[in-house]
Parts: structure tokens; sequence; C-alpha cells
């Protein structure tokens, strides 16, 4: 059985729904709503989906220093997915409805802990709708406590880091958010609007003409009526990334990206 590494799509993942080495989660949520993700999901999710809220399950204790939705221990959230049943053989899917945004926070948290055996369901809720797969109300079933170790994996950076970082230039800094908010427009939800600083020699997120670079031209155009935001074909992300993705110094001239491993069960199959 393959082990999926970063997206599913809709049909592979109903395929395997019950399997008692899958634990798919619910993500969805809104920073202006936050009620919005547990009332979404008990009005209908994919079956066997378990749910987590961003501020409660994947999000630490803020101390009023440590930004809006802090990293929990990683003790903790480790005991987390075990109470979920994750263990480390264990597949993990992620999903919301909002492009990604939210299971991808847990698709990086768990490669933060070091497990890898988790994807991002592409397009979410919406592209598992329109594909007229099953919509469920039952409760969870009970799973017996998962086993997940907590392993080396991906790193984070600090607040400080990046205050450094704008001497060094040592990071290329990616801000993913709407652009107005880029801007510091219609801010409601930090107190000062903007974006992180970059280093002089270097943007905070640059296109061609200094235009930011956004996360909606990740996505695939969709046909009339559809509402799933799958991400674009691989070579296509590639070419955006290494438009912005620089290496320390360098003035004109992207980085190459390293080739990852393709993932069968996901966008592979899909060329440009």
């Amino acid at each position: 059985m393959s082990t999926w590494h970063t997206l599913v799509e809709a049909p592979a993942l109903a395929a395997r729904l019950g399997a008692p080495s899958l634990v798919v989660f619910d993500c969805r949520h809104d920073l202006a709503k936050p009620d919005y993700g547990r009332d979404a999901f008990a009005a209908g999710r994919i079956p066997y989906a378990r749910f987590l809220h961003l501020d409660d399950d994947l999000s630490g204790t803020k101390t009023g220093r440590n930004g809006r939705h802090p990293l929990p221990a990683a003790e903790d959230f480790v005991a987390l997915m075990r109470r979920h049943g994750v263990s480390d053989t264990t597949q993990v899917v992620a999903y919301d409805d909002a492009g990604g945004m939210y299971a991808a926070r847990l698709w990086w948290m768990l490669r933060w802990v070091g497990h890898d055996a988790v994807a991002v369901l592409d397009g979410g809720l919406p592209a598992w709708r329109d594909a007229a797969l099953p919509i469920s109300t039952d409760a969870p079933l009970s799973l017996p406590e998962g086993t997940l170790s907590l392993r080396g994996g991906a790193a984070n950076v600090s607040a400080d880091e990046l205050l450094a970082n704008l001497t060094s230039g040592g990071y290329q800094v990616v801000d993913a958010r709407a652009p107005d908010r880029f801007r510091g427009e219609n801010e409601t939800l930090d107190p000062v609007g903007g974006h992180i600083m970059a280093c002089a020699a270097r943007r905070a997120i640059a296109g061609s003409g200094g235009e930011p670079v956004w996360f909606r031209r990740y996505r695939l155009p969709q046909p009339a009526g559809a509402r799933s935001g799958r991400l674009r074909w691989r070579a296509a992300l590639r070419r955006i990334v290494e438009r912005v993705v620089r290496r320390p110094g360098a003035t004109g001239r992207a980085r190459r990206l390293r080739p990852t491993p393709s993932d069968a069960s996901a966008a592979a199959a899909r060329q440009p």
C-alpha cells in the first residue's frame, strides 16, 4: 500500500477510508469565527474524520509575546496525536475548506515531530463534494491509543532569528497571507498591519517588478461552477517558487530547488 507524503486526491482517499492504518483530520477554521470549524464538522464531514481546532489543538499557550498561534510543546502535540490513534505506521490525511492553509499546519507539525506519512487532501472538502463522495455526521469511531514517537523533523525559526536575518540576509522570507494584509490594509486581526521586513539586499516576497507572489497563484484554474482549490502542476509550482527563493547574497538568479521523490498517489500523476 502506497504512502502519501504531500497530496492525496479525493478518490484515492475514499478508496482507503476505514483502513486501520489511516487517520483523517478535519482542520476547518475561520480566524474571524473561531467556532466555525467545530460547527461545520458537526454539520457534515468526510466519514471517519476527527476534528482538530487551530486554537485548542494545534497551538500552544499564548504568553502575550509569542503570537496568535504559537506552537505547542512537541511532547504535548505527540501526546495529542496518540490520543487520536496515531502511531509511527499511521497514514495521516488532513483537510479543510480554505485551500489547505489550516490542513497544511497539521501536515507541517507532524513532519516537525518526525512523522512523514502525512498528506493534505488536494482541494479539501470542496473537492470531496465535487466528486460526489459521501458526507457523514456519525460520531468518530473510538481508536486505541497510538504509539507515535517523537523524532527529529522539520525545523522552525524563532522571531529572534528573523530579527537577526534583517542584517544577515540568511533566509528568504515569504509572506503567504492575503495581498491586502501584506500591504497593511484591512487588518482586522493584528494590532499592527504590514509584513516582516527583509534585509536591504532582499525583498520579503517578490516576483517580477517587485510585485508580491500570492498563494492564489498556486491554484489550478477551475471549471465554471467548480469549488475545489486544487494545487497547480508540480512543475509550475517549482517555477513559481524558484522565482522567489534566492540564495543568500544572490541578486538576480533564483536558487534551483533540489528534486523531491515523486508521490505517485498525488500530484505526480498530473503533468503539465
